[in-house]
């Protein structure tokens, strides 16, 4: 079990649970839709909101944004320490740098002792395109070695500085180095781990690669806070990173849709189906979140083959036909619908329960 970090109300490593995070891409100055943008963030389930400061402008913003929100704030910082120092100034719960772009040994530790008066983390970025020659060469390459061995030596040098409030982030666009790293340096290290692909790509690939490199990462127990990177709104990463933990069972989802792939059997257009129950489920899902009630499984099924049984493991169901479909509930057959039908009833059956 790693260290235990705060950034702001939210606890990373320990025992604390996975927590997501995802970076506002407005204008970083602009404070009307930072802070817009931010509170769409929280309402789509973002734990921790990463900001740029390219600026001395975007660090006072910050400022104003910490007085009209609780959402614990990183600011991301290269180049100019002394942004850094003014972010935290103003408010910043955590600060990302890059120790090799921050300006030299002096100015690194400047930061770092303003951060260490003020109590505020560190994440220490490490990627694959930004080690260095040294590395480069020593391992004839950019490799999972290299990226391991430059993570701990990035947090040793500040961890000599007499500073430990640190949140170590090794990433690469490559999923299987990505993965490599991470199992060299998980035992030399004891600080959190923020996990995910860097540089994934548009939002397919990158949720392909985010799904299997972030993915693989949870179950081989490594990872304190995520976050998925995609050419996208933010609010997509967000969205998708709840997901991927649903799906490892490290979230509970409030409706779990299960849906069976089509074939000659199918006599019903089961991908629409699918698609509007997944869609109109969103509202329900939420209402049934304010009314803290328990999880429930949905199953969409192409034909009678699969949907009894998937019935009896479901809460609700429904089996298709021909222009029609069966609806099940906790593994019962309620009754027979033509198909235009289908979604409007299965909804009406589901709040029945609760309304």
């Amino acid at each position: 079990m790693s260290n235990q970090v705060r950034c702001g109300r939210v606890l990373i490593g320990g025992n604390a649970p996975i927590s997501i995070q995802s970076m506002t891409n407005v204008d970083s100055r602009d404070e009307n839709l930072l802070i817009n943008q931010i509170n769409e963030l929280e309402e789509a389930g973002c734990d921790i909101v990463r900001i740029a400061i390219p600026d001395e402008e975007s660090a006072k913003t910050l400022g104003k944004i910490r007085k009209m929100t609780d959402m614990p704030l990183v600011a991301d910082i290269h180049f100019d320490y002394r942004l850094a120092i003014l972010a935290m100034e103003n408010g910043a719960d955590k600060i990302r740098i890059n120790p090799g772009n921050i300006g030299g040994r002096d100015r690194l530790k400047k930061v770092v002792d303003f951060a260490k008066k003020k109590n505020i983390p560190i994440r220490v970025g490490v990627n694959s395109g930004s080690l260095s020659r040294d590395i480069i060469s020593k391992h004839g390459g950019v490799t999972p070695e290299g990226l391991a061995e430059s993570a701990i030596n990035t947090l040793k040098v500040i961890e000599d500085m007499g500073y430990d409030n640190l949140v170590l982030s090794i990433k690469s666009s490559n999923v299987t180095m990505n993965y490599k790293a991470h199992l060299l340096a998980k035992d030399k290290i004891n600080h959190p781990l923020h996990i995910g692909i860097t540089e994934s790509g548009s939002s397919n690939n990158g949720k392909i690669k985010s799904a299997i490199g972030i993915g693989g990462l949870l179950l081989a127990g490594i990872g304190d806070t995520i976050r998925v990177s995609l050419t996208d709104n933010p609010i997509e990463e967000v969205k998708f990173a709840k997901k991927i933990l649903e799906t490892l069972d490290i979230r509970k989802k409030q409706i779990e849709i299960v849906s069976c792939p089509t074939c000659g059997r199918t006599k019903i257009d089961l991908i629409s189906l699918v698609d509007k129950v997944e869609k109109v489920l969103e509202q329900v899902e939420k209402e049934r979140k304010l009314l803290n009630l328990k999880p429930i499984k949905v199953a969409v099924m192409g034909c009678v083959v699969n949907g009894p049984g998937e019935s009896r493991e479901a809460d609700y169901g429904i089996a298709g036909g021909r222009g029609e479909g069966i609806i099940f509930a906790k593994g019962v057959i309620i009754k027979k619908v033509p198909e235009e039908d289908l979604v409007e009833e299965l909804i009406r059956i589901i709040k029945s329960d609760y309304e």
